[in-house]
C-alpha cells in the first residue's frame, strides 16, 4: 500500500461525522505493548482506604460535588422539617450527645421536631459485662406510618464505633396503634432512676446485668427513665422494651444476636409484680445521676445588673455611713479564732 493512500484514509477519518468517528482506531506501534487497567485498589494501598474508596480514585475536586445516594425515608421519617414560630423542641435529657447520636449512624434526637399525635421511643441497652451496645429506635408518623431504626456495635476502646451495623425500616401497617397505647402508661410519671425497697430487706447492689435507658418523646415533652440490673426494676418498664426491642428482631441477624433470649421480659414483669404484691416498691435512687470526675457545671444565666449609683465623696469629711446610705459599713470582724474564745 502507497504512502498516498494511507495519508487518503487517515484524513477520511479525520473529518468523518460525530457518528462515524466513535469507531476507535487502533493503530500499533512496534515494540510498545498495551498497559493494563487496574482494577481495584492499587498495590501498597491501606486496607481502610481500600474498603471505602472507590478506584480508580476520583477526581479530587469533583469528589465533593458528585450526587450521593440519598438516604432513605426510614433513615430519617421526620426529615425535612424546620422549627415553626412559637413551636417548642422537646429537650431529651437522657446523656447522649448529638455527636454520639451521629457515631451511631443515627440523626440527634435533640433535632428531631415531634408535632400532633407524633411520637419518638428510643431505647439504649448497655450489658455491664460486654461492650456490646444496641440502640432502638420507634418513630410514629403523624400520617399513621410507624418506623424501626436499630443500631449495634461495641463502644469501646476505639474512636468509633467498632463492628457497627444498622437497619432502617418502615414497620407493618397498623405497628402505630401499639406505641401510641404506651404513652399513657404510669411508667412515664415514675422517678428517672429507682431502687428497690422490700419490707425487712437492706438496699441490694447489683453488679451484672444490663441497663436500659427509656426516652419518650412527644410535642414540646421528653422523658427517660433509667431500669438497670433488679429484674423488678426492668419489670416496670416490661411492656415498653417488648413493644420496641420486639419491633427491632427479625431485621437483621447481626442485630439479634445480641438478644439470645429474644423481647420476652415475662419473668422481669412477674418480679415486679411480686414486689408491689409482697408491699414492696420502688424509691428514687438517691445516688443517681451523680456527675463524673471532671465534669463541668452547666452555664448559668449572668446574674442582671444592678442600677448605677454615684459613690459618695471621698475624704475625710464623707459622712459616715447610715441606714440609708447606698455603701453601709462593712460587718465587724468575727471574734472566731480570737484569744480566749476557747477555739
Amino acid at each position: 500500500m502507497s504512502v498516498r493512500t494511507v495519508l487518503a484514509c487517515l484524513l477520511t477519518l479525520a473529518v468523518a461525522t460525530p457518528a462515524a468517528a466513535q469507531i476507535p482506531l487502533i493503530i500499533p506501534i512496534p515494540g510498545k505493548t498495551a498497559k493494563p487497567t487496574v482494577i481495584g485498589a492499587p498495590p501498597n494501598t491501606p486496607p481502610a482506604e481500600a474498603e471505602i474508596l472507590p478506584f480508580p480514585p476520583p477526581d479530587p475536586k469533583s469528589w465533593w460535588d458528585d450526587k450521593r445516594l440519598k438516604p432513605s425515608e426510614a433513615s430519617d421519617p421526620l426529615g425535612g422539617r424546620r422549627l415553626r414560630k412559637g413551636e417548642l423542641q422537646a429537650a431529651p435529657d437522657n446523656g447522649v450527645a448529638p455527636s454520639t447520636y451521629r457515631l451511631w449512624g443515627l440523626m440527634p434526637l435533640q433535632w428531631q421536631l415531634v408535632r400532633g399525635d407524633e411520637m419518638i421511643l428510643e431505647v439504649w441497652t448497655r450489658p455491664s459485662n460486654s461492650v456490646r451496645q444496641t440502640v432502638t429506635r420507634i418513630t410514629v408518623r403523624g400520617d399513621g406510618h410507624a418506623f424501626v431504626q436499630g443500631r449495634a456495635g461495641l463502644a469501646c476502646c476505639e474512636a468509633g464505633i467498632g463492628r457497627r451495623m444498622g437497619f432502617d425500616d418502615e414497620l407493618p401497617p397498623g405497628s402505630a396503634a401499639r406505641f401510641l397505647a404506651l404513652r399513657d402508661l404510669p411508667l412515664w410519671r415514675s422517678p428517672r432512676d429507682v431502687r428497690v425497697v422490700e419490707p425487712g430487706a437492706a438496699d441490694a447492689l447489683c453488679l451484672v446485668g444490663t441497663a436500659y435507658d427509656i426516652t419518650l418523646v412527644t410535642p414540646g415533652r421528653a422523658v427517660t427513665l433509667h431500669r438497670a440490673c433488679d429484674p423488678a426494676e426492668v419489670g416496670e418498664a416490661a411492656d415498653v422494651l417488648e413493644a420496641a426491642l420486639g419491633a427491632a428482631l427479625g431485621h437483621d441477624a447481626r442485630f439479634d444476636v445480641v438478644f439470645p433470649g429474644g423481647a420476652n421480659f415475662a419473668n422481669a414483669r412477674g418480679a415486679y409484680r411480686d414486689l408491689v404484691e409482697g408491699g414492696g416498691r420502688l424509691k428514687v435512687n438517691p445516688d443517681a445521676r451523680l456527675p463524673p470526675p471532671g465534669a463541668e457545671p452547666a452555664p448559668q444565666p449572668e446574674p442582671e445588673t444592678p442600677p448605677e449609683v454615684t459613690p459618695p465623696p471621698s475624704g475625710p469629711t464623707s459622712a459616715p455611713s447610715g441606714p440609708g446610705s447606698a455603701h453601709p459599713s462593712p460587718p465587724p470582724p468575727s471574734p472566731r479564732g480570737s484569744p480566749g474564745d476557747g477555739q
